[in-house]
């Protein structure tokens, strides 16, 4: 018996009561907070305005999408390289990036107009099953070594014997929490392994009540974000430009794997047209307010995979919940103080549910291996995402899922050409 007809599906257009809304909304907002504020972190600037754009970003998306795509927007590290490069090479820094978002957002609003126009039919030519599914898969491979760094299991001379518990805790809960708590328990797994999990950081001496209450207390009560004005330059905005080819991809593979989870096709219905407009209007807003641009969360799809709760009011609930994060100093101040351990733990599951999603897709479409294209298409793919290999194109190096994501693109591409001019020989 498949696990969803054992677990109560709440669907994107339910509405849980409040009572259940609230955790819920918490658990999607904890998912997503470390690898979110973990963006303005490198880049120099507070953490509140970014929280607060990724709470409004998430809440033009549902209106945009008409309620009909569960996506949680949170910080893109899609323009980490070239953000960097501005910061220490343009004389106004960070608000010269900020242009340069606003100018990638607006022409991924772009786009979405020219594939309204076009439809999305060249997806099947361009990305077939035997693609789309190894580069679904890749949006979560390729994070395993994010996860396994968080938790402090590598890159670092000795692992530290409290973190491994408190690892081992939190992915333990997390796993064994979907299988084993029934009830209202059965939807919230991710969040009780968090809470589990930074528990046992006070019982291993990972961290101190002394610390906790010492940060908290010295945080504001109230803060504002900081708003800040675009520069726009033309050299800047050429830096950044390359990033729309990553992003696209990123989204595409994001709406798929997100289909495949809610059991609905979300490229015909919202439309990827809608989608990603939504997506790119963000990022725009967020560059003309001083933030970061936004993106689609894969913690938050991995949420959806294992919790089986789709509901856009609880997404919604969750960047309501971010906005009000923002303004609040000691909360904020208190879930800066989960360590990374924690964090590890639930990204080792998150992470690889959307590496499953991606696999999945080539049962659901019985990707059949005997034709030799599927197979050199998928092992392709599989290898230029993790092998370490990338390519320039001005500041911007394209690696992993997104230039195996290019790759796959040029193959189903030669492909359809070739069975075009009828010189394959497995075509159908």
């Amino acid at each position: 018996m498949r696990r969803e007809s054992m677990k109560k599906i709440i669907q994107i257009d339910e509405r849980p009561p409040i009572g259940q809304m609230i955790p819920l909304s918490l658990q999607h907002m904890f998912a997503m907070f470390g690898a979110s504020v973990l963006v303005p972190i490198l880049f120099g600037i507070n953490s509140s305005i970014v929280l607060f754009m990724n709470g409004l970003g998430t809440l033009m998306f549902i209106v945009i999408t008409k309620g009909r795509a569960p996506a949680y927007l949170g910080s893109s590290f899609a323009f980490i390289a070239p953000t960097l490069y501005l910061i220490q090479n343009h004389p106004d820094g960070f608000r010269a990036a900020q242009g340069g978002f606003v100018a990638v957002g607006i022409a991924g609003c772009i786009v979405a107009l020219i594939i309204y126009k076009c439809g999305t039919n060249w997806i099947d030519i361009v990305l077939p099953p035997a693609a789309m599914g190894p580069v679904v898969a890749l949006i979560g491979l390729e994070l395993a070594g994010t996860a396994a760094s968080n938790a402090g299991l590598v890159g670092v001379e000795s692992i530290d014997v409290r973190a491994l518990i408190v690892f081992l805790v939190t992915l333990g809960i997390a796993v064994f929490g979907q299988v084993l708590f029934r009830g209202f328990l059965s939807v919230i797994p991710i969040l009780i392994a968090i809470l589990a999990g930074y528990l046992s950081c006070f019982l291993t001496g990972l961290v101190s009540f002394a610390d906790v209450a010492k940060t908290v207390s010295e945080a504001d009560l109230f803060m504002i974000p900081n708003f800040q004005t675009p520069v726009f330059d033309s050299g800047a905005i050429m830096v950044m430009m390359p990033v729309i080819l990553v992003i696209m991809s990123e989204h595409i593979g994001h709406q798929v794997v997100t289909s495949q989870i809610v059991g609905r096709d979300l490229i015909k219905d919202p439309g990827l047209h809608r989608s990603i407009f939504a997506d790119n209007f963000s990022t725009a807003v967020s560059g003309f307010l001083g933030s970061v641009p936004t993106t689609t969360y894969g913690e938050n799809i991995g949420v959806m995979a294992v919790t089986g709760v789709y509901s856009v009011w609880v997404i919604g609930g969750a960047a309501v919940c971010s906005i009000i994060l923002s303004f609040v100093g000691p909360i904020a101040a208190l879930i800066n103080t989960i360590p990374g351990a924690v964090i590890g733990g639930i990204s080792f599951l998150l992470y690889g549910m959307i590496g499953t999603s991606g696999l999945r897709i080539l049962v659901d479409q019985k990707v059949d291996y005997g034709k030799s294209r599927n197979l050199a298409m998928t092992s392709v793919i599989f290898v230029t995402g993790l092998s370490g290999i990338g390519i320039s194109v001005g500041n911007i190096q394209i690696t992993g899922m997104a230039l195996a994501a290019l790759v796959g693109m040029l193959m189903g591409l030669l492909f359809y050409f070739l069975d075009k001019l009828k010189l394959t020989n497995d075509r159908d």
